[in-house]
């Protein structure tokens, strides 16, 4: 199945596509570099190898865990586990649109959310809901909007249903807002949190891979770099590639410096 041929069956509302689609070879080349802690790659493979034993679950009526919960701050690296869980499953991603999801109009939302269930229930996907406290969060505010309350109430059913060939990942930096019943229907709950330093030293090392360098340029990176999130150190990393291929040399200290000065990661103190 191409992905022209798979995106044009994607649901759609007001004429927008809902969702899009990566195949698991797009999915593959997005997370060559990817970094898990060992907790969560322990659950990771646990949950891939409950994927290859789904005759014995099923044998002894144990439920196979289909949803999975990722929470953390941002760029720490829940988006690239879906495209991994997606890659490893050898399933295609659909990551969804929530911006074409949530509707002012009544009962809409819910009507929209149940389209993209139904998708993922006829078609053996990873579906990644980004965001996910957007359409999950809590009823108990006192400021609660009746059409929000009402898409939670939908999305409940959703979870309830979604027993099938699919994989459910939702991801939130929100996790204390989502509605404490959505929180329970997920099976499977991942943390994330900023890099540690042997995180930072394993993803910069890859970021880096062969390209020219200084010597113990990494090691100063990642001491530089520390309270970096993922994302940030892969924007400042190429960064400084950028700016020694323009200087045709080895990429060096002041490339690195450079980059972290006009990059700006948030919530890091800039070094002087």
């Amino acid at each position: 199945m191409s992905k022209s041929n798979a995106n044009s069956r994607l649901p759609r509302s007001k004429g927008i596509d809902m969702a899009t689609l990566y195949t698991p070879k797009e999915c593959a080349k997005k997370v060559k570099r990817i970094v898990l802690t060992p907790d969560n790659r322990r659950i990771v493979e646990e949950f891939m190898t409950i994927m290859g034993m789904k005759a014995q679950f099923e044998e002894h009526d144990v439920p196979i865990p289909n949803k999975l919960v990722l929470y953390g701050p941002p760029g720490t690296g829940k988006t690239l586990t879906a495209f991994y869980v997606a890659a490893r499953l050898e399933l295609p991603l659909i990551t969804v649109r929530l911006d074409a999801i949530i509707h002012s109009h009544l009962g809409e939302t819910g009507s929209n959310m149940r389209k993209i269930f139904d998708y993922a229930k006829g078609a053996p996907c990873v579906l990644f809901l980004d965001e996910f406290d957007a359409i999950a969060r809590t009823r108990e505010t006192n400021d609660e909007v009746k059409e929000m309350a009402r898409a939670v109430n939908s999305l409940l059913q959703c979870l309830d249903e979604f027993d099938c060939d699919s994989i459910l990942i939702a991801a939130t930096n929100l996790e204390a807002e989502l509605d404490q019943a959505v929180w329970r229907r997920f099976d499977t709950k991942m943390t994330y949190g900023m890099p540690d330093e042997t995180s930072r030293q394993q993803f910069i090392a890859r970021l880096v891979g062969e390209f020219a360098h200084e010597d113990g340029l990494q090691q100063q990176a990642a001491d530089m770099l520390t309270g970096s999130s993922f994302a940030d150190m892969e924007q400042i990393v190429l960064k400084a590639k950028r700016k020694a291929i323009i200087d045709s040399r080895p990429m060096c200290w002041t490339h690195m410096e450079e980059a972290y000065r006009e990059y700006h990661p948030m919530g890091v103190i800039a070094h002087s």
